[in-house]
């Protein structure tokens, strides 16, 4: 965005545009997913929410397209509540917690194509080499919805659902959102894993639209040397969740939230207090990078898999979107905070996330005084 104009504080409006954007698909996500069914719900909005926004980045000329293609992307709020049904609504709670490690380890895979993007960038310079990026990935993902309908099937519960809503229309079906919001009110479980989720995603929408910012802009780090620090991230990922996660997710997930933290935490810290410079800048932003890989990564599994495990399984699709809902506008208007904070300090916005992940590490610690209320992986 910044390379074809837009400045910070657009950078951070599109951000909080996406994420209201992404409020309303959430809204609209547990009818829809009930309605559709899983599978074709996921089909449908992954092709409105990736391949139309690919297109319309591949053509991208100023904010405006931005601005539009950060609508339609918002819609991904419904292939992800429909693909977290169609993905463990048929799994034991016991299972719930290894398969989204997984998926986060392998979501990870991608990134090793990002010396792809280094070669694009070297030759092509940055804007014609992104492009190309987006154009590619309109067809990749046009491949992967083929893929995944023709091969997956309904879920168990999605099949009652589809009964259960026939010749209902999607607003009556959202009118009884009310007795979701009771179900959720009365779980202590469920409102630590709102809030747990909401704080990661926050830290999350921060870092991720302003690290490029800091490290471009104020650590005057080439574009050509960009698309390696991902592959770095991807491949710590997956080494520490194959190593670590296991260990750490056996029994409570006090130690593991509590890990996340801190990891996430000192990334950041390390993140602000690189100098901008000394050679050695590289060195330690290599070192950020792999504290807040893990940490963000592991964080981010570690809520969907308390959203999960606390979740009325009849009514998942609608308290998911629910959850969603009540994430998504808690997160909107932090990409517009960031912005502003980023046009005063580049540093700033990673300061604000030190004082969230903080206050995340303390609610964790205050939740599992009583541990004996938390039963993750009882069938």
């Amino acid at each position: 965005m910044l390379a074809v104009g837009l400045n910070d504080f657009q950078v951070g409006l599109v951000a909080t545009i996406y994420v209201f954007s992404q409020v309303i698909f959430a809204f609209l996500s547990g009818p829809v997913t009930d309605k559709l069914g899983r599978r074709k719900a996921t089909a449908i909005f992954d092709f409105i929410a990736w391949c139309i926004p690919c297109i319309i980045w591949w053509r991208a000329e100023g904010f405006w397209f931005f601005v539009v293609s950060a609508l339609f992307n918002g819609a991904m709020q419904i292939p992800a509540n429909a693909w977290d049904c169609l993905l463990i609504e048929d799994a034991k709670k016991s299972q719930i917690t290894g398969i989204n490690s997984l998926i986060v380890a392998s979501v990870q895979l991608s990134v090793f194509f990002a010396p792809i993007s280094a070669i694009l960038f070297s030759r092509l310079t940055l804007v014609p080499a992104i492009r190309i990026l987006y154009l590619n990935a309109f067809v990749v993902m046009t491949l992967k919805i083929t893929l995944l309908f023709i091969f997956s099937r309904e879920t168990e519960i999605g099949m009652i659902r589809l009964e259960e809503t026939r010749g209902k229309s999607i607003f009556f079906l959202a009118a009884g959102y009310g007795g979701v919001l009771k179900i959720i009110g009365k779980s202590r479980g469920m409102i630590f894993a709102l809030i747990i989720t909401a704080l990661v995603g926050i830290v999350g929408l921060i870092n991720t639209t302003f690290w490029q910012v800091i490290v471009t802009k104020k650590f005057l780090v080439p574009d050509v040397f960009l698309p390696f620090f991902p592959v770095l991230k991807s491949a710590n990922v997956i080494i520490l969740f194959f190593l670590v996660a296991p260990h750490l997710t056996k029994e409570l997930l006090k130690l593991p939230l509590l890990t996340g933290f801190a990891c996430y935490f000192i990334g950041q810290l390390l993140l602000i207090l690189t100098p901008a410079q000394s050679p050695a800048k590289y060195i330690i932003l290599c070192i950020s990078l792999i504290f807040d890989s893990f940490g963000y990564s592991y964080l981010f599994m570690l809520a969907k898999s308390l959203v999960s495990l606390y979740m009325n399984v009849a009514e998942r699709a609608r308290i998911q979107a629910i959850m969603n809902l009540i994430v998504m506008a808690a997160t909107a208007p932090f990409g517009w905070i960031g912005g502003i904070f980023s046009s005063i300090s580049r540093t700033l916005p990673f300061i604000l996330n030190l004082c969230l992940l903080f206050a995340g590490f303390c609610i964790t610690v205050l939740y599992y005084k009583n541990e004996h209320l938390e039963r993750p992986f009882q069938k």
